[in-house]
C-alpha cells in the first residue's frame, strides 16, 4: 500500500487514477506527495518520502536541489496545460495590436439616449492594427512555445525561433513554416513580437535584460508568460521610459508593473481551465504510479528519464552520487551474495545518479540482505526494492 500526501485542490479525475493500492492523507509518513502551488521549500522529507509531483509545469515551490541529495524525485507534467498557456498568449497577442477591452469599457460607460450613433461616431479611437505580417520570435520551443508559433503562423504571422536544446520530439511537432533563429540577437533585431517560452534556472534568470532589450525595435511587444524572473523588471521599466521597447505583457504581477501604461498584468491563468487541470492532474498521477510500481522515472526536473521493462521478480532501484566505480560496486555486491542480475540501466545528471537492477530472487531473507548491503555502499543516497506484482 502506497500513501499519498495531497495538498490543494487535485482534480478528482486525475485522483481516480490511483487504485485500491494506494492510501491518500493517511496518517503516516507517506511515500509521495501530490500538489500544485503549495510550497515545500520548508519540507524535511521523511526516509520514506521517494517522490514529488506537482500537477503543473513550473517546480520553483519544490526545493528540487535539495530534494537530490535526499533520494526524492520530483516530476512535473510538461504539456499538460500547454494548450492552455498558447491560448492565453495568442489571445494576448491579439489584445496588444487592438484596444478591445479599453473599446468595451468604454462603451459600458456611455449614457446617452443613442448609443448606437455615439459608438459608431467614436470607434476611431478604438482603431488598431493586425497580426497578419507581423513577425513573431519565439525563445523556447518546449511544448508551449511550438504551439505558440505554429498557432501564429497559422494567423498569418512570420516565425522565428530559437531554442539551441530543442527536443527530437518536438522538432518535428514544428511546422516547418517556422523559421529558426541562429541566435537570440536574430529575434531581437527582427521581430515586431517576443514571446518567452523558456524555464527558469540560473542561466535564465533575468535572460531580458539591458542589453538585450536595448537590441530590440522600439515598438516591440515583449510577452512573458513562462515565469516572471526572466525578465529584469528594474531594466524593462527603463527601457519602456525610454521608449526603447514598445509594450509589456506577462501574467506574473509585481507591485513594480502595475499602473504603467505600457504594461499589462494579468493574474496568472496559464493553467485557469479546467481541461489543463484535469490534463495536469492525470499526468501526474501517471508519473507517479509508473515510477512507484516500476522505479522508471519519465518527466522528472532533478533525474533524467529512464525506462527499463519491468520483466522479472524483483528491482532495486538506487539513487546515488554520481562517482566511478559505484556500478562496479553494485555488481560485486551481489555477486559476494551470489545473487544473478538479469538487467541492469544506469543514468546520471550532475552530482547524482539512478540505477535499476533486475534480479530473479524472491526469497525475503536473500532480497533483504542485498538491500542491506546495496545501502552499506559509499555515495549511496537510496535503496528501494519493487515486486513485480
Amino acid at each position: 500500500m502506497y500513501k499519498i500526501k495531497i495538498y490543494n485542490n487535485i482534480d478528482p479525475q486525475g485522483l481516480n487514477f490511483f487504485d485500491e493500492n494506494y492510501e491518500l492523507n493517511a496518517n503516516g509518513n507517506a511515500d509521495a506527495i501530490l500538489l500544485r502551488s503549495h510550497n515545500l521549500h520548508d519540507l524535511e522529507p521523511s526516509k520514506d518520502l521517494k517522490a514529488i509531483a506537482r500537477a503543473g509545469a513550473g517546480t520553483n515551490n519544490i526545493p528540487t536541489e535539495r530534494m537530490s541529495g535526499e533520494g526524492v524525485v520530483v516530476f512535473n507534467t510538461p504539456g499538460a496545460n500547454a494548450n492552455a498557456v498558447k491560448e492565453l498568449v495568442l489571445a494576448s497577442l491579439l489584445l496588444s495590436v487592438r484596444p478591445i477591452v479599453r473599446g468595451a469599457n468604454w462603451v459600458q460607460k456611455l449614457t446617452s439616449d443613442n448609443i448606437s450613433k455615439d459608438v459608431e461616431a467614436n470607434k476611431k479611437q478604438f482603431s488598431g492594427s493586425e497580426l497578419e505580417g507581423k513577425t513573431l520570435g519565439v525563445i523556447g520551443l518546449g511544448s508551449i512555445g511550438a504551439m505558440v508559433a505554429n498557432d501564429a503562423y497559422r494567423l498569418g504571422m512570420n516565425v522565428i525561433g530559437y531554442d539551441p536544446y530543442v527536443s527530437v520530439t518536438t522538432a518535428w511537432s514544428i511546422s516547418r513554416r517556422v523559421k529558426r533563429a541562429l541566435s537570440l540577437e536574430d529575434i531581437f533585431r527582427d521581430a515586431d513580437f517576443i514571446s518567452l517560452h523558456v524555464p527558469l534556472n540560473g542561466d535564465t534568470k533575468h535572460l531580458i535584460s539591458d542589453t538585450q532589450l536595448a537590441k530590440m525595435k522600439n515598438d516591440v511587444t515583449l510577452l512573458n508568460f513562462a515565469r516572471g524572473e526572466l525578465v529584469d523588471n528594474k531594466a524593462l521599466l527603463k527601457a519602456l521610459d525610454n521608449e526603447q521597447i514598445g509594450s509589456y505583457i506577462t501574467d506574473f504581477a509585481d507591485k513594480s508593473l502595475l499602473h504603467h501604461p505600457q504594461i499589462t498584468v494579468l493574474p496568472h491563468l496559464g493553467a485557469s481551465t479546467s481541461e489543463a487541470e484535469v490534463n495536469c492532474a492525470k499526468m501526474a498521477v501517471r508519473t507517479l504510479r509508473h515510477f512507484l510500481e516500476t522505479g522508471n522515472i519519465v518527466n522528472s526536473v532533478n533525474f533524467p528519464d529512464i525506462e527499463l521493462p519491468f520483466n522479472s521478480p524483483t528491482r532495486f532501484a538506487m539513487i546515488h552520487q554520481n562517482i566511478p566505480k559505484m556500478i562496479g560496486h553494485i555488481s560485486n555486491v551481489a555477486g559476494q551474495l551470489d545473487i544473478n542480475i538479469d538487467n541492469m540501466m544506469n543514468k546520471n545528471s550532475g552530482a547524482y545518479a539512478y540505477t535499476l537492477v533486475d534480479i530473479p530472487s524472491t526469497q525475503p531473507k536473500e532480497l533483504a540482505a542485498l538491500k542491506r548491503s546495496l545501502e552499506n555502499i559509499e555515495g549511496m543516497i537510496k535503496v528501494r526494492l519493487i515486486r513485480n506484482l
